[in-house]
């Protein structure tokens, strides 16, 4: 990985003044795909973000399952802590922040979107989405089998040499898919094509998502998704509660706030600029709007966030 942007140094300057790094695995490492582990990595990279910890968004995925110790990983600035078990998994264009690893040990998995198959993204969508959980927690009988995998395809991330190099690839790609796929067996992730959510409602949901992703600034009623997206607002909404159990608004809401949040901590905009960006006409409705979703005003929030932490 490369630090690709430096902070701009107007506090107001946009989204760049977060930091945005791209994935660049080593020399002589094929296609998007790189897989380490905690301890190597850090020892590897040690005047990479961690030291001093500061926010930081990627243009890949990245997953971390903790085998051993204790891992502190700040992700759409809350802190997750995993235990060994659980996996981490920070999505493109999420904000997150580093902690020392301390005992934490466990595989590390980096790859670009790009590098799964058009049918395996499409089956991995409701792992892969924006808005799906950054800690993992499998359930007990798929556990083992997932760390046999990832320590598999660790050692075959290590072989290279070994073998030609299109076999080589393809195994790591085999693997790499087979642990994606067994994860998405894990509890709070709905598979596409299970029972309780249709194929066609499924698509329809991530399709929302990919309009949400490029329209939350300036779209933010369920009427105009379901315009933009050719159906009812009563066929949208059944395809979002039944995927999440949430509304359209609810979502829009939130993806909402959480850029406001990553505005307004890694990026540090004052409140106005953060309403002008998305789409509130007065600064003040911004503030309610933020309030009644966060417990906090703006101001606040900016300040819990700047403040150093022990």
């Amino acid at each position: 990985m490369v630090h690709k942007r430096q902070p701009a140094s107007n506090a107001q300057a946009g989204p760049a003044a977060v930091p945005l790094y791209g994935f660049q695995p080593p020399v002589g490492t094929p296609y998007g795909l790189e897989v380490s582990t905690v301890e190597d990595f850090f020892a590897q990279h040690d005047d990479w973000p961690w030291n001093p910890p500061r926010p930081g968004r990627a243009t890949f995925h990245y997953l971390i399952l903790v085998t051993e110790g204790e891992l502190r990983h700040d992700v759409d600035h809350v802190t997750r802590t995993l235990s060994p078990g659980q996996w981490l998994w920070v999505r493109p264009g999420h904000t997150q922040c580093w902690h020392p690893p301390g005992t934490a040990r466990g595989p590390f998995i980096l790859f670009e979107p790009d590098v799964l198959r058009p049918d395996l993204a499409r089956l991995l969508a409701p792992l892969t989405a924006h808005g799906a959980p950054a800690v993992l927690s499998p359930y007990p009988e798929d556990a083992a089998w997932l760390q046999q995998t990832a320590l598999q395809l660790l050692d075959e991330h290590r072989a290279l040499g070994r073998r030609p190099l299109d076999v080589h690839h393809a195994l790591r790609r085999s693997l790499l898919e087979s642990l994606l796929l067994r994860l998405t067996n894990t509890p709070d992730i709905t598979p596409v094509g299970t029972a309780t959510v249709g194929t066609d409602r499924t698509d329809r949901y991530g399709r929302f998502l990919d309009a949400l992703e490029q329209h939350f600034r300036e779209l933010h009623q369920a009427a105009d998704y379901a315009e933009l997206l050719g159906c009812s607002v009563r066929t949208l909404s059944r395809a979002a509660r039944e995927t999440t159990g949430k509304g359209v608004r609810e979502l829009i809401d939130e993806r909402r706030v959480l850029e406001a949040r990553r505005l307004l901590g890694s990026a540090r905009w004052d409140a106005r600029a953060v309403a002008a960006h998305l789409g509130f006409t007065d600064p003040s409705n911004f503030g309610r709007f933020f309030r009644d979703r966060t417990g906090l005003t703006p101001a606040a929030f900016a300040a819990r966030e700047t403040t150093p932490h022990p």
